[in-house]
């Protein structure tokens, strides 16, 4: 059974930050490119990041370039996100989305139920 699981969301200040996990089961998360996205309140759902499986790059939306970092550890069968000098704009539930077919274009078939992060100004 295909699983995501974010986790790592929590309240910060402007200027905090926080490191999101999206741990995976059922399947080998390295063979796969993982997006990140995220959904704020009254919006529609964006992509902040992915990481492409066939050579590890990774592409940003240009409001987070320069303060998230994505990375994996495929000893835990995990993608990471690294969020730094977080603002209020932020504040969103964050999700990881995978799928044997994506890759980092479109929308994967498989999402994690998302965590929520809130930043204060």
């Amino acid at each position: 059974q295909v699983q995501l699981v974010e986790s790592g969301g929590d309240l910060v200040q402007s200027g905090g930050s926080l490191r999101l996990s999206c741990a995976a089961s059922g399947f080998p998360l390295d063979h796969y490119s993982v997006g990140w996205f995220r959904q704020a309140p009254g919006k529609e759902r964006e992509e902040v990041s992915c990481i492409l499986s066939r050579d590890d790059s990774v592409s940003y939306t240009d409001s987070v370039k320069g303060r998230f970092t994505v990375s994996r550890d495929n000893s835990k069968n995990a993608v990471f996100l690294q969020m730094n000098n977080l603002k209020p704009d932020d504040t969103a539930v964050y999700y990881c989305a995978t799928d044997p077919y994506y890759y980092c274009s479109g929308r994967p078939r498989y999402w994690g139920q998302g965590t929520q992060v809130s930043v204060s100004a």
